[in-house]
């Protein structure tokens, strides 16, 4: 009898955090000998089939999943603090960068409708992720909303592109960080850079990255609140420097720069458009950060469409400015506000727009590792990855060994790889989560396990391949030609009726709790449509890439990921059938 106590008093003593034995990496079944690792690969074809179709729901993602980190995360973020980290994992180098870029070689004046395209775009995504935020309140964003709706593959797919965007983003950020850093010091951008004889692309080595990218992590890993706090100071030093950008932009305006606004018409519009919107990346971190945000359904709406909205704007009043202090053909592509500001006779202002460039930079990184570390620990929650890595430190709530993941991969890819090899892939893998989440959402509103008839759910399944294909078919055209239009006849009424067809054939099975998407099915449609159009615009290497990158994430997923789910599905099934026959379910 006493033996038997000691033992339960053994068993309900915490485990020590800092701990790696292969059980901590895999717990599961299928991995516990070789004959059982043998038996799990003849079984392949069943258990993928299993996974395919299973799903997980809302009680399980905000329950049962969040019990794998051991320990909670700290409720501790309002919506101030998340209008703050919008800001700070929004508005980077991009503005400064892709603004004269593209009003240079593409949109001229009208510069400012691609942003407002792009930032319509990117709205349309942010309602999608708002409302699964505000029902699915975890760490795993997209990942979590996607493993409800979509199912355990595609969200497997979806974890494979987080976990590549999240260390690519990293390192394309860190390597820009040392850029500006050598710009603000009056040096030649790759000076503080060693040089090698690797392959071009990759002979650059870049240790200021690294050091940037640990210095960030670590104050990551500190804790939540006092990293909002250092980034509500960054944040508010580069909103300073925009604004003084903005105004002194206009009082130097002269509106005959603006003529002629649209030089290369329409089409120069949408291809700068396709550009600058990924200067609105990063905003999928603050739905992330929902597990630590207090309420939920009131902070999470305020401060993903509040900071989203502002920065829209803040957006295209620059992009006006700066349209209107220089014709587009002088405006320079590389250093567009430097050399801008130069030729109105304040050539002091260029290290005020590096240093906000790099205060921008500083709060990307900051709080992208915030949230990509709650990614990965949802991810390795759900064991796609070993569980080891969802484990939240005790003391700080913070998933340390997520965020070391991304910190240690992310380094050792931007002290070789150069910028132009990371941002093709990286716009690629963000587009196809965005496209897939309102794929996800459309799927929430039509379809409900065991409630909706065999009939309309293969009616819905049929409207969203058609959604689907005539985005696809739409893109495809623009790319192939730019200045026809016979395509877009059959494209564009195919998405219409398609898109009618699930607004007059299907009712809503389901009607958000709190705050919901308005007029679907018509802005998850066009949030689609929008998606595939912007990857439709991206060179063929992107998507080579891209496809290299899922096929080695196929290969895990056979010989690891698959396996460890489905044992943690069947575990978990086993678990209630014996909890319902014994009529205990707390033991």
């Amino acid at each position: 009898m006493g033996s038997v106590g000691k033992e339960s008093i053994n068993e309900a003593q915490p485990r020590s955090y800092w701990r790696w034995s292969k059980k901590d990496f895999f717990p599961e079944e299928s991995f516990q000998s070789w004959s059982n690792y043998r038996s799990a690969l003849s079984q392949t074809g069943l258990r993928f089939k299993d996974r395919l179709v299973g799903r997980s729901d809302d009680a399980n993602e905000v329950g049962e999943v969040r019990k794998e980190s051991e320990n909670d995360m700290k409720k501790c973020l309002s919506w101030w603090d998340l209008i703050w980290f919008g800001f700070g994992s929004v508005i980077g180098a991009g503005i400064f960068v892709l603004t004269g870029q593209e009003a240079h070689k593409h949109a001229g004046p009208a510069i400012v409708l691609s942003y407002v395209a792009s930032g319509i775009s990117a709205m349309l995504s942010v309602f999608c992720y708002t409302e699964f935020a505000v029902e699915i309140p975890v760490a795993g964003g997209s990942f979590a909303y996607l493993r409800v709706e979509l199912g355990d593959f595609a969200a497997f797919i979806a974890a494979g592109n987080i976990l590549l965007e999240c260390m690519v983003g990293n390192a394309a950020v860190a390597r820009a960080w040392t850029s500006y850093f050598t710009t603000l010091l009056n040096r030649h951008p790759n000076s503080l850079r060693i040089h090698t004889n690797l392959a071009d692309g990759y002979n650059l080595l870049d240790p200021i990255a690294v050091v940037v990218l640990v210095v960030a992590s670590t104050i990551a890993m500190t804790s939540t609140k006092k990293t909002s706090y250092f980034n509500w100071i960054a944040s508010a030093i580069n909103n300073i420097v925009i604004i003084f950008v903005i105004i002194a932009g206009f009082a130097h305006a002269d509106t005959t720069n603006l003529s002629p606004f649209l030089p290369h018409g329409a089409e120069g519009v949408f291809q700068a458009a396709a550009i600058v919107y990924f200067a609105y990346g990063g905003f999928d971190n603050i739905a992330t950060m929902a597990e630590e945000t207090r309420n939920p359904s009131r902070d999470i709406p305020l401060g993903l469409l509040g900071s989203m909205s502002l920065i829209t704007v803040i957006y295209c009043l620059m992009a006006l400015s700066l349209s209107m202090m220089q014709k587009y053909t002088d405006i320079d592509p590389n250093a567009a506000y430097s050399v801008a500001f130069q030729s109105v006779g304040m050539n002091w202002a260029k290290y005020l727009v590096a240093l906000g460039a790099l205060k921008g930079m500083t709060t990307v990184l900051l709080v992208g590792a915030l949230g990509q570390g709650r990614y990965i620990t949802h991810i390795a929650r759900a064991h796609m990855i070993p569980p080891w890595f969802s484990l939240v430190h005790p003391v700080t709530g913070t998933p340390i060994y997520a965020t070391l993941l991304i910190t240690i991969s992310g380094s050792c890819i931007a002290f070789f790889s150069g910028l132009g090899v990371l941002s093709s892939l990286l716009s690629v893998s963000t587009l196809f989560i965005f496209m897939m989440m309102s794929v996800a959402l459309l799927v929430r509103r039509y379809y409900a396990r065991g409630i909706t008839p065999q009939r309309d759910a293969l009616k819905l399944m049929i409207f969203l391949l058609l959604i689907i294909a005539s985005s696809m078919g739409t893109s495809a055209y623009w790319g192939l030609n730019p200045k026809g239009w016979l395509g877009y006849t059959m494209t564009i009424p195919l998405w219409f009726f398609a898109t009618l067809g699930i607004s007059v054939f299907l009712p809503q099975q389901r009607a958000p709790k709190v705050w919901g998407v308005p007029l679907v099915p018509w802005l998850p449609s066009l949030s689609i449509a929008t998606n595939l159009f912007l990857m439709g615009s991206l060179g063929a290497e992107a998507f080579i890439r891209f496809g290299i990158c899922t096929v080695v994430m196929l290969i895990y997923y056979v010989f690891v990921g698959l396996h460890a789910t489905y044992d943690l599905a069947h575990q978990k099934s086993s678990k209630t059938v014996d909890e319902e026959d014994t009529g205990n379910p707390n033991p």
